[in-house]
């Protein structure tokens, strides 16, 4: 999400950063900022918004000689996007930009907040700027205070440090979030991957999680657990589109591979160890909401028919969801105790700001949960929940799908603890749960091999049904979905109990049916329902954590402890099932034809 870059020369530095945060504008950003420091003098500028803000503040500005330079465009995780939250953030005398998750900076804060220190920033990133200038005060090498500071950090980052303490040296860690630094003569570069060094660096190294370092005049040290290191850099790709596809083969590949990252940055902030805070709404915020009315298209109202079962299961309020291409027309009845809320993921979706716009003109409350600020939907909406899943860029919906189902998942916790519908003993449950969906999103090299393999076998046939029961209904139409609008085959969701009134008559070898068989939920329901398909001839995929005897092919998904777990884990199968066949099929994955990203016409 985040893009870092960073700059050590003789070169215009003002220039370099904004053109490398302009190659790194693909991974979506709300806020932008650089700091230099040429002469032992520090100079700063921030702008929320668009780069081109960033570029008029910095219009008289430039550098000449030596120094040193940092810059980053920020996605709001902690806090709003505002001036004083994006990066880079100062201590007395220094200067940090950061991408991930400081885990401990609640803690890190209070400590430093006890020191005395003043935080200006709603962010983590900010702790760790006055926690090098604190290391600093006991600790006169920069280095070695910079050292001391990583070590106390928790979680994902990547890190960029600059100091008036030491005005040649630019200090960097890497943990869990990606960085490289690239090489060119005397000069060195950093950023968050390729795309903002390409034409300027020749060689590059791609820094492995726990190195850390300093470069100083064309110098790079670098150091691990072990002590210094020795590094070997290798050439620099000139291609930009592929450098932003991180290797990957597509962009939608690479999101999908995103989106244990991303679940992470949703939950931040919002997830505690027993209860669910939204900094987004009031405490009275669900005062005189007696029922709740969601209304999206497409993959978003998929998403909404999961939450359906959510808040009617944990938080005991009624739930209604609605196609917002049909609720336009259906005179709807809108009553002034229903929440309304809206889910897009661009923000821009037609169909779903006019039935916002009517519920407006009705007197209703209204919510979105959205993953771009300041979009039509959340300038709209009494209040917006952001998703926090980055720029998607592949057109078939995948990170933000999840994240969407996520947010909704925590808001009806939220609400239920709220309502006091939810127990304690229940909700801790829900929480543990949620903190271990970043490890069911993770793709394992032998899931995406195996899923390759069986692809092949799936590309003729008179169609698909995906089928599943409860929330796994919602993920059956989502699976049917995916494949659908990347493979052009025929693919549909179905209840798993439904299949009998009617369906079940398409029964034979041709029909390939991907069951979602889930442990914790209606396993021996489905199982029955997959039984009866068997018995007509259908060729199964199921995708359990049970083997199942009568299946053609079988993937065996590991969470089995909680429903979500197996929603997520199962969701990222179909996602990856739906690519392979793509692939095979020798289909434009992230441009699929008559689609388009964000659907702004009815």
């Amino acid at each position: 999400m985040c893009g870092i870059v960073g700059y050590l020369g003789l070169n215009e530095k003002k220039e370099i950063l904004l053109d490398g945060l302009q190659e790194l504008e693909y991974r979506g950003y709300d806020s932008a900022g650089i700091a230099v420091i040429e002469g032992k003098k520090l100079h700063n500028f921030k702008a929320i918004g668009k780069l081109e803000n960033l570029r008029e503040k910095t219009k008289t500005y430039h550098s000449e000689g030596f120094g040193i330079s940092i810059g980053h465009t920020r996605w709001a995780t902690h806090g709003k996007p505002t001036e004083l939250n994006a990066h880079p953030h100062l201590g007395a005398y220094s200067y940090v930009v950061h991408n991930g998750i400081i885990e401990n900076y609640q803690e890190l804060k209070h400590e430093l907040q006890a020191d005395g220190v003043t935080f200006l920033s709603q962010t983590d990133t900010e702790t760790i700027v006055h926690l090098f200038e604190k290391n600093h005060k006991t600790t006169p090498d920069a280095f070695l205070a910079f050292e001391k500071t990583i070590q106390r950090l928790e979680g994902a980052y990547a890190t960029l440090l600059i100091t008036e303490a030491a005005p040649d040296t630019i200090f960097f860690a890497k943990q869990g979030s990606p960085m490289l630094i690239g090489f060119s003569k005397e000069d060195v570069y950093f950023a968050s991957s390729d795309t903002p060094i390409i034409g300027k660096a020749d060689e590059v190294y791609y820094l492995e999680d726990g190195e850390y370092g300093y470069a100083k005049a064309g110098e790079v040290k670098l150091f691990n657990a072990g002590g210094e290191k020795s590094f070997t850099k290798q050439a620099l790709t000139s291609d930009k589109i592929s450098a932003q596809k991180d290797g990957y083969r597509f962009f939608m590949e690479k999101e999908i591979y995103e989106q244990s990252r991303v679940m992470s940055e949703t939950m931040i902030g919002r997830v505690r160890d027993e209860s669910i805070y939204f900094e987004e709404l009031g405490e009275d915020f669900f005062d005189g909401i007696t029922s709740i009315k969601i209304c999206a298209c497409g993959t978003s109202y998929h998403s909404a028919l999961c939450a359906a079962y959510l808040f009617e299961r944990l938080a005991k309020v009624r739930c209604d969801v609605e196609i917002a291409s049909e609720f336009r027309y259906k005179e709807p009845l809108l009553l002034k105790d229903t929440l309304f809320v809206t889910i897009s993921q661009s923000g821009e979706t037609a169909d779903t700001l006019e039935a916002l716009k009517m519920a407006k003109r009705a007197g209703l409350k209204s919510l979105s949960i959205c993953n771009v600020d300041n979009s039509s939907i959340v300038r709209q909406s009494d209040a917006a929940i952001l998703t926090r899943a980055g720029i998607e860029k592949g057109v078939a919906s995948t990170k933000a799908f999840a994240t969407q189902t996520m947010v909704l998942w925590m808001l009806a916790v939220y609400l239920g603890q709220t309502r006091k519908t939810l127990s304690s003993v229940l909700a801790k449950t829900e929480i543990d749960a949620m903190l271990h969906t970043p490890k069911a999103l993770i793709v394992g090299d032998e899931l995406h091999a195996k899923l390759h393999r069986l692809s092949k076998r799936y590309l003729h046939g008179h169609g698909f049904f995906f089928i599943g029961r409860d929330i796994f209904y919602p993920l059956a139409l989502e699976g049917a979905l995916k494949l659908k609008e990347i493979s052009y085959l025929h693919a549909e969701g179905y209840p798993a109990g439904e299949m009998k009134h009617g369906p079940i008559a398409l029964a034979d070898s041709e029909l390939f049916t991907v069951a979602l068989m889930p442990r914790t939920m209606h396993y021996d329901k489905i199982k029955s329902n997959v039984e009866e398909l068997s018995a007509r001839d259908a060729t199964i995929l199921a995708i359990s954590p049970e083997p199942f005897a009568l299946a053609d092919d079988f993937i065996q998904t590991q969470y089995a402890t909680h429903p979500m777990l197996e929603f997520f884990e199962m969701m990222v199968v179909t996602q990856l099932f739906a690519l392979e066949i793509s692939v095979r099929l020798g289909n434009d994955v992230d441009m699929p034809r008559n689609l388009a990203k964000s659907v702004t016409v009815e």
